[in-house]
This record gives structure tokens, sequence and C-alpha cells, in this order.
């Protein structure tokens, strides 16, 4: 699958497993604009039978023959292997349709089980974020450890894949690295690096996810949800553990390369959080609060036993050769700042719509040479009325530089960079994560499609920001159980198989040390 010109590899066909609101927000756009530019064939949703109403009157909507949906029951689903029944319905439809693509959006613990059915089958594949979840990796070592062999899993089905035939991608979509800014912060980075062989030596990342949950959806609502021991470092968490490693490696240099990772984890969990605001505290903020409340406190406390990390804060030490070259926190919160105001949701889904928004900023500093700050604050859901670009608005992204002129008279002391410094001025569409996302699909259709474009965010490229999420689970679950939560991981570059750009990628699974 290397290339050709026929109509058929022009135009190739996709299957979309998992057709939800973050679906049909971020990659259906792009897929039926390619659909009607003629650059795409057909489009298969694949998701549950429970969403055929909403999902049916979406396909309605679009006005797209050539855009139809399959149903499954969720016995017809696997989070390690699909039931042989499912991969032969969707062998089917690949072989009837030419299908060539594999886009997987479902919930994270299925992610694995259909990538590895793809592979199998000579498809590429663009996954969302993370590469697997386990159920309870927060509260069980043993669930947390299987993130890694996970991803070893998959990686080595990729390599196998590759060898058959060297046209076949796996993408994560971890759209801050098609984002202009961190692009840039990465080249900032690498400069100084190149001047002065100074790694980063520390990093700050931050992110709230705004979106305020009230009592009872913290057990009725499944849209990241808690209920299966995990929570933020499996949403949208993982975006940070991911992009901290990214930026590191621009910096490593001979002898100074990264080799071990110590992680130290703190969570919030949802009795946590009913200690921070208990009922009482809800009763006066919301008159209507009984009426709407469906648990009792007793009930609620006991349903949430089990529940995985609202909030969780991870510290972190990089070394080379046992000295530490980079210190680093990953701070990630559900529970932050938001513009909810009502006990009822405006959407069961809360994905869009409930006051949701988001707060993020990145600090990197490489010694006495280099500092970048990052801020990305929004003030409303949508930002309606705001300026986009400004403090507060959809579009808001400031990077300050400051550099040490006093040994470097070429570096600018400090510049200010906005987003438009940074992607040539694009159209703002819905807002700058949302246009990495895009970019992420429209490169996994040329590929597809033959056009020799290079991988962003290549599986082979995962592997670091997989031991940071195991890392931070298992330092909770020992947390948990009161063990001993500092955890030290292998953090080598990984070898053996080759990212679609080149470059060295894969290692064998690192040995686990308390």
């Amino acid at each position: 699958m290397t290339g050709g010109n026929g109509s058929a590899w022009r135009s190739p066909s996709v299957l979309v497993i998992g057709v939800g609101p973050h679906a049909r927000r971020n990659h259906l756009p792009v897929l039926l604009d390619a659909q009607r530019a003629g650059r795409l064939g057909t489009i298969i949703g694949v998701d549950l039978v429970e969403t055929r109403e909403v999902n049916d009157e979406y396909a309605r909507s679009t006005g797209s023959s050539a855009f139809s949906m399959v149903y499954l029951k969720k016995s017809d689903t696997g989070r390690v292997a699909l039931p042989p029944s499912t991969g032969r319905l969707l062998d089917g439809f690949v072989a009837r349709h030419g299908i060539r693509g594999v886009l997987v959006a479902t919930e994270p613990t299925f992610h694995l089980a259909y990538a590895k059915w793809a592979l199998d089958r000579g498809l590429s594949v663009l996954m969302d974020k993370p590469v697997s979840a386990r159920v309870n990796a927060s509260l069980d070592e043993d669930q947390a450890g299987l993130l890694l062999e996970d991803y070893d899993e998959l990686a080595s089905r990729y390599a196998e894949a590759r060898r058959r035939d060297p046209g076949v991608v796996v993408s994560m979509m971890s759209q801050r690295r098609y984002h202009p800014a961190f692009r840039t912060m990465r080249s900032l980075v690498r400069e100084v690096a190149e001047a002065t062989n100074c790694p980063v030596t520390s990093i700050q990342s931050f992110h709230s996810d705004g979106q305020w949950r009230m009592p009872t959806e913290l057990v009725d609502i499944g849209y990241h949800s808690y209920d299966q021991g995990y929570g933020k470092a499996s949403h949208s968490g993982y975006h940070f553990l991911d992009i901290v490693p990214w930026l590191l490696e621009a910096a490593e240099t001979p002898g100074k390369e990264l080799d071990e990772v110590e992680v130290f984890s703190n969570v919030v969990r949802p009795r946590d959080l009913l200690r921070q605001l208990d009922f009482e505290d809800y009763r006066r903020i919301f008159p209507d609060f009984d009426r709407h409340n469906r648990y009792s406190a007793s009930d609620l406390w006991r349903r949430v036993r089990h529940h995985g990390e609202v909030d969780v804060f991870v510290s972190l030490a990089f070394r080379s050769a046992g000295r530490t070259m980079t210190l680093g926190s990953v701070n990630l919160v559900h529970n932050g700042f938001s513009q909810r105001g009502s006990v009822l949701p405006n959407r069961l889904d809360l994905y869009k719509g409930n006051g949701r928004v988001r707060h993020e900023s990145h600090v990197v500093e490489q010694g006495p040479f280099q500092a970048i700050y990052f801020q990305s604050y929004q003030a409303r859901d949508g930002a309606a009325g705001a300026d986009p670009a400004g403090v507060g608005g959809d579009r808001h992204v400031d990077v300050h530089v400051f550099r040490n002129r006093a040994l470097f008279p070429d570096w600018e002391s400090h510049a200010h960079l906005r987003l438009e410094d940074m992607d040539g001025g694009g159209p703002p569409l819905r807002g700058h994560q949302e246009n990495a996302r895009r970019h992420s699909v429209e490169e996994f259709l040329s590929h597809l499609r033959g056009d020799g474009v290079p991988v962003t965010s290549d599986l082979a490229e995962h592997r670091r920001g997989c031991v940071l999420m195991a890392g931070a689970y298992l330092s909770a679950a020992r947390r948990r159980r009161g063990a001993d939560p500092l955890v030290r991981l292998g953090f080598h570059r990984e070898r053996e198989v080759q990212p679609v750009r080149g470059g060295v990628t894969h290692l064998l699974p690192e040995r686990v040390e308390g």
C-alpha cells in the first residue's frame, strides 16, 4: 500500500469507530469536507446501539449519501481484543468498500482492541489519546503497569505491519504536536540547546478542564467519567504527559540523554470532591439542589468509593546516568474554574455548552539561558463577544520568551508571541486546539491518499508519554494501599520501530522498580 494513481487510491474510504460528541465536532467535519471535495470515498461510522437515535439524526443532517452508520451491542466490543464475530463484521466492510484507514475515537479502554484489529489487516490508524486505558488503573498497580505493556504490544504489531507494508501508519491525535505555539516552543528549545548544550532544566505544565460535575453526575454521566477507576490522566491529561517529553527531547544532546524518570503523584478522587463541597454547601449555592439530586450523601459516598482521579498533580525528576537533568511537574485538574451556573446541565454529555472553559500554562527553563512561558486562558464557554485572541478569548495564546542577551547579543531579551505570529494568520475556525486537531485529521487523509506527508505524531514516538502515564497511576495506586508512592522507570529513547519520518523509536519494556 505504498502509492498509486487510481481513483480508489485518491479517494480512500474510512471507518470511524466511535461517533460521539468529540468525533462529530473534530473528525467528521474534516472527513465530510474531504468527501465533498472528492478526496475521500465512503465514510462508515461504528458505534453502540444506544447511540442510534442521535447518530442516525446526525448522519441525515450531513446530507451525505456516502456516510452511513453501523451499530454494535456492548457484547460485540472488547477492551483487549475484538470478539471474532465483530472482527468478521468489520472485515466485510473493509472488503466491500476498500477501507484503507480507521479513525479510533471510542472510549479509551477500547482503543487497543480496535487498533490491533486494524493493524493486523494492514490498515492505517488515526487514534485518539491515550494509547490505552485500563479499568482501575489508579487503584491497582497491576492495571497501571499494563499501560506500558499495551504500548509495547501495539508498537510491536505496528512494526510487523510496517514490515509487511511500509505505507501503514499509526498517528496519535495528540494535537499539541501540531499546534503552532508548541512547535515554535520546541524550535526555540532546540536552538538554545544547539548554542549552549544546555538541556531543559525545569518544566511545569498545568491544565484545567473547567468541567464542574454535580454530585449526581459523578455517577450518571459517562463522558470523561471516573467510574472505571481512572480519570483526568487518561482523559485530556495524556496531552500533557506527552508534550513534556516531546519538548525535553528537543534539547537532548550526546551524553545528556534522559534514561530514567522518578514519578510521584497526588490525586483528588470523588470522595475528596464531596468533602471540598458537601451537600450542605450545594444547598446553599443552589436552592433547587435537592429537587434534582438523585442520591443521598451516604449512597453517593458508597457509589464512588472505587472511582478514579478527578485531579492529579505529578512531580517528576528526569535523570541521565544517575544525575538529575530536569525537574518537572504536570498538574491536571477537572475541578477548576468553570462558568457553569445551574444544577441541571444544558446538555447531557457535558462535552461543550455547560460552562466548560480551558486554562492552560507551561513554563520551560533552560538553565541561565532561556525561559519560555505559554499561557492560554478562556473566560467563557465559546468566549462569545470576547476578543478571540485576547485574554479570555477562544484563540488566546501568549508565549513569552526570555533570553540571556548579555552572553548572546544577537538574542532578544524578551519576545512576546501571539498566535497569529506563529500560525501565519490562519482562519480562526472554532479555536486553536480545534485547528490543531483538524490538522491531525487532514494529515492522516493526505497520507492515505499517498501524498508523501510525514507523520507528526507517530505512535512509535509515544512510549515516553505512556511511561509517564503509567508512572502517575502506579504512584497513585501505591499511595492508595499505603505503600511507597515513589516510582522509578526507564526513560530511554525508544528503538527498533521506525517512525514514518525516520529516527529511532522503541525499547523493550522497562523493569518497574519500587
